[in-house]
């Protein structure tokens, strides 16, 4: 059972694409304020996020507060051959497992790009329901993601659902810092391991 927020009763909605684009600042606030970065990240990432929603498969959860602001949310997308994050963890999978793993986990797999929660609205479950809610019903195998290496809230969400390592202490172009690559198989109720 998910708990009220300070804000009311939190609304959970799936935003299309022109939502997503009237909402993109509010969005890109809820980003910032949930990775504490700086207030010159948003413009930075808003440009790379509107492309995101052009892509095959794009989806979006929206978690609302009772004023209908936005407190949460999280989008994805068909990860597929030829975008920048499938051919960075293509490489490290291929470079430390081998082709196998590279069929295993990129043939068929829904990218979780991003999942953000308001911090004053963290640890209510809300990004539980977020993440349920955007994978429910998809035809890909698998879900991937990638977080930063370390103890969060996010790790112990992805653990308690089931996620597993695909790849650790991964550095992406352009970052130094470590990422690890999580995934598990679809349904998310389904078995945690490939189907």
């Amino acid at each position: 059972m998910m708990a009220a927020t300070r804000h009311g009763n939190p609304r959970f909605a799936r935003l299309t694409a022109q939502e997503f684009r009237a909402r993109l600042p509010e969005a890109l606030s809820v980003y910032v304020a949930a990775m504490n970065y700086p207030s010159g990240t948003a413009e930075q990432r808003a440009p790379m996020w509107l492309t995101h929603a052009l892509r095959a498969g794009w989806r979006c959860m929206a978690v609302l507060d009772n004023g209908d602001a936005l407190i949460g949310l999280a989008y994805g997308y068909q990860g597929k051959p030829g975008q920048w994050w499938h051919e960075q963890v293509r490489r490290g999978l291929a470079a430390s497992q081998g082709e196998q793993a590279v069929a295993r986990w990129l043939g068929d797999y829904f990218e979780l790009t991003e999942i953000h929660v308001r911090p004053d609205c963290q640890g209510l479950g809300l990004g539980e329901h977020l993440l349920r809610g955007l994978v429910d019903g998809l035809a890909q195998r698998h879900v991937l993601l990638s977080t930063p290496e370390g103890t969060s809230r996010a790790w112990k969400l992805y653990r308690r659902l089931g996620f597993t390592d695909v790849l650790r202490d991964y550095r992406f172009a352009g970052d130094p810092r470590p990422f690890a690559i999580l995934g598990r198989s679809l349904p998310l109720d389904g078995p945690t391991e490939g189907r």
